[in-house]
């Protein structure tokens, strides 16, 4: 079991273990990389109700389409997820959720990092977490609901009802990229 800091890919063990490490934080940094592209550009094309369709619909295409070329399960995950069909955190990914959660009350930057291999029931999973810090870009929709014009605020409701992912501030921990895989028998 690793815990690693925001330095965590300059120091990852050199052996197979960190080796799929090294591969899982490279899948989150292309999905990562990916996604704020993206967010920017709709940004810029019609502002933050333009970014509601990139996170809503986008990012699960992106996740979906890394799965495929990877052999990773890719995700994202969050304690306060917008979107609970496919954002609430398994058990292992909540404990490491309040983990890193733990971690930043106590001093520690973000991102985090955490991997391991698991038993579980289907049999011994590869699991990698990585936390993404809220940044300025995010909290036109996930910062303060009374700073919200109107327009998004309606918006938002209409697709998130019951939504708990507001309020944040800029490097708190929104949620973290999640991936697992499967270990061959």
């Amino acid at each position: 079991m690793l815990l690693l800091g925001a330095m965590a890919s300059a120091w990852l063990p050199a052996n197979a273990a960190g080796d799929t490490a090294e591969e899982a934080a490279a899948i989150v940094e292309r999905f990562a990389s990916g996604l704020q592209a993206e967010l920017k550009g709709a940004m810029q094309r019609g502002g933050p109700l333009e970014a509601i369709t990139v996170c809503r619909d986008i990012a699960p295409s992106m996740a979906a389409q890394l799965s495929r070329d990877t052999g990773w399960q890719v995700r994202r995950v969050s304690l306060r997820a917008r979107n609970p069909a496919i954002g609430l955190p398994d058990a292992w990914e909540q404990a490491q959720l309040q983990r890193f959660a733990d971690a930043q009350e106590n001093g520690a930057s973000l991102p985090l990092r955490h991997f391991e291999r698991v038993v579980e029931p289907a049999g011994v999973a590869v699991r990698y977490l990585q936390a993404i810090p809220t940044q300025g870009l995010c909290l036109a929709c996930h910062g303060a609901v009374e700073e919200q014009p109107p327009a998004l605020r309606a918006a938002l409701e209409a697709h998130y009802p019951h939504d708990p992912a507001t309020g944040y501030r800029v490097g708190e921990l929104r949620g973290a990229f999640s991936l697992r895989r499967w270990e061959q028998p």
